[in-house]
């Protein structure tokens, strides 16, 4: 192992146990719960480890596990859910991080069955496009990555039915501050819910903003796929009902 890569290994383990605490502090995940990744290399991948409280996390228990998720080095065991993360590296090679909490508000619109897809605020349309919502699959089993497949391609950011939440990025940074966005808008479209008068953008607003999206990413992560919202607006600009839609 070369010295550069040993620099850039020691400081992904000070990045996963930052953002590890960052979770725990605002609360997005409680005990043990979560989990979170960054891609090393073409091969490998840095890990947190089952059955530890993420606030709690040093370097030293980090694991390192190939794309088979094979634990390479590390004292712990590995993640019972890193087959999610094994998947989502598979699908998007333009991801480096992954972060997988439990975050409350956004967790209760994924175990009342809602997705988050309506245009109600502009920065989450242009930030993420929309958050969809996967079928429950049992944790650690091929029936939740499954369930997330047909949906990472296309998405940063998907709720889990009945689970939680999973987001990725360019970076594990990014990856977070995308939790971050998740819950901060889950919040405001409880309070929009609880007020009755929810004004989602028109179709034309929306198509704005996707434009904006497209400039900011700049051939970023999977830009064919962020026009999420133009198969959910009728002729009308009035947004669609879909499966996992408020109504």
């Amino acid at each position: 192992m070369s010295a550069m890569t040993t620099t850039n290994d020691r400081q992904h383990r000070k990045e996963i146990v930052q953002f590890g605490r960052l979770l725990h502090e605002n609360r997005f995940v409680a005990a043990t719960d979560g989990n979170l990744s960054v891609r090393l290399d073409s091969t490998r991948l840095l890990v947190t480890p089952t059955c530890i409280s993420k606030g709690r996390m040093s370097a030293a228990d980090l694991v390192i596990v190939n794309m088979e998720g094979k634990r390479l080095a590390g004292k712990r065991r590995v993640s019972s859910e890193i087959g999610m993360h094994l998947l989502i590296y598979r699908l998007r090679p333009d991801v480096q991080g992954i972060v997988h909490a439990h975050p409350p508000t956004a967790t209760g619109f994924a175990a009342s069955g809602y997705d988050l897809n309506r245009p109600l605020v502009c920065e989450v349309v242009v930030g993420l496009g929309s958050i969809p919502l996967a079928r429950y699959g049992t944790p650690g089993t091929p029936e939740l990555t499954d369930a997330l497949e047909p949906l990472v391609p296309n998405h940063d950011a998907i709720l889990m039915a009945n689970h939680g939440v999973v987001t990725f990025g360019s970076s594990l940074e990014s990856a977070y501050m995308k939790m971050e966005t998740v819950e901060h808008f889950a919040k405001i479209a409880l309070v929009t819910h609880l007020l009755g008068n929810e004004q989602p953008l028109g179709e034309k607003e929306v198509q704005k903003l996707h434009e904006v999206r497209h400039r900011y990413n700049s051939g970023g992560a999977q830009d064919r796929a962020h026009d999420p919202h133009s198969n959910e607006l009728d002729p009308d600009g009035e947004p669609k009902e879909t499966a996992g839609s408020r109504r």
